[in-house]
Parts: structure tokens; C-alpha cells; sequence
């Protein structure tokens, strides 16, 4: 009897566990994607090649995390365990900053921090991004502080603050991405801009 009543519990746990993992949905990552080629406003004109280098870039603490965060409307935050990033989002953020920079700025050689690898540099952008999440069904948010830095002599040479919305009416995390990925688009050229004006 007794060994009749254990088989039957490890039966019953092999479907428990069975079960646990059908109905577990697998876990989708993605990556935020570069400019692949620069849109008519972008700048493209330099009697010479400068040196410019993106980074650091910062993230807020919360966003440090392979999950997707989404912010709710009463101040709490989703967790997505199953929407993650391929890899940390800071890195991905700073590789699709230099290589949008690239695309629009062809007259300047723009290099990753840390560039000691390529020598010195001219110029140096240093980049504190605020907020980079989403809204649900409502928008994508993005917000952050930078600075243009000559790197011979320290001093600043521009700064700005810059605030981007897109709305948000799919609620799919896909649509999330690639929102958050327009909107790195735009910021892009706000920088590109801001690099035009110095001379």
C-alpha cells in the first residue's frame, strides 16, 4: 500500500512539474537598433576630421536590469521577467548613440567610451539619461542631460536638456522597442546638431 501511495505522489508531482513548464511562456529579448542610413537633415560637412567620443552614459539605477520596466499610472513599476534585453541596456544604449553619431556626422571619426584604444580625442560627450521607459498604451518617455566637452583644454562648449515623447497605442513590448529606439533616433540628431554648431 505504502509503496503503491508513493508511486502515485511521484506520478502526481511528474505532472505538476510537467505542467509548470508548458504553461511557462519563453522568454523574448531584444535589442535596440541603429540609424542604418542618415535622413536629409543630417550633417555631413567638415574641413576636417575630428575626434569625438560618446560616453560615459549613464542610466537610471532602475533600468539596470535585464527586464524590460514599464511605469504604471500609480507610481509602481512592471517588471516584464519575460520581455528582457539581449544585453545590459547602458552598453546597447551608448553602442546605438556612437553608431547613429557616425552615420550623421560622416566628417567626424566618432569613437566609443572608453576610446583609449584609438588615441586622444577632440571632443567628448557626456550623456545622464533620466528617464528611457515606457507608459503602457500611452507613450514612451525619454529624457536626459548632456554636455559637449573640449577635451584638450576641459571646457564646456555646449549643454542641453532634452525631452522626447512618442505615443504609444500598441501595447505590444515590440512596439515598445522600437518607440524607444525612435526616440534615440531623434536624440541623435539633437546631438548632431549641437556637434554642427561647433566649430
Amino acid at each position: 500500500m505504502a509503496n503503491r501511495l508513493s508511486k502515485w505522489l511521484i506520478a502526481l508531482s511528474t505532472v505538476t512539474l510537467l505542467s509548470a513548464c508548458i504553461s511557462t511562456p519563453p522568454t523574448q529579448f531584444y535589442v535596440l537598433e541603429p540609424l542604418s542610413e542618415p535622413p536629409p537633415s543630417s550633417t555631413t560637412t567638415a574641413e576636417k576630421k575630428r575626434q569625438i567620443g560618446i560616453g560615459p552614459v549613464s542610466i537610471p539605477t532602475l533600468l539596470e536590469r535585464k527586464q524590460i520596466v514599464s511605469r504604471l499610472p500609480d507610481n509602481s513599476v512592471k517588471i516584464a521577467e519575460f520581455h528582457q534585453w539581449a544585453s545590459p541596456l547602458k552598453d546597447n544604449v551608448a553602442q546605438v548613440l556612437t553608431h547613429n553619431l557616425a552615420t550623421l556626422q560622416t566628417g567626424d571619426l566618432i569613437r566609443a567610451y572608453p576610446w583609449s584604444a584609438y588615441g586622444t580625442i577632440d571632443y567628448r560627450i557626456i550623456i545622464d539619461i533620466i528617464r528611457f521607459d515606457t507608459r503602457p498604451e500611452q507613450s514612451v518617455d525619454f529624457e536626459a542631460n548632456w554636455a559637449i566637452m573640449n577635451e584638450k583644454n576641459h571646457t564646456l562648449l555646449s549643454h542641453g536638456r532634452s525631452r522626447i515623447e512618442h505615443p504609444l497605442n500598441d501595447p505590444s513590448y515590440p512596439a515598445a522597442v522600437k518607440a524607444l529606439n525612435k526616440v534615440l533616433s531623434e536624440f541623435s540628431q539633437e546631438l548632431s546638431q549641437a556637434l554642427g554648431k561647433i566649430k
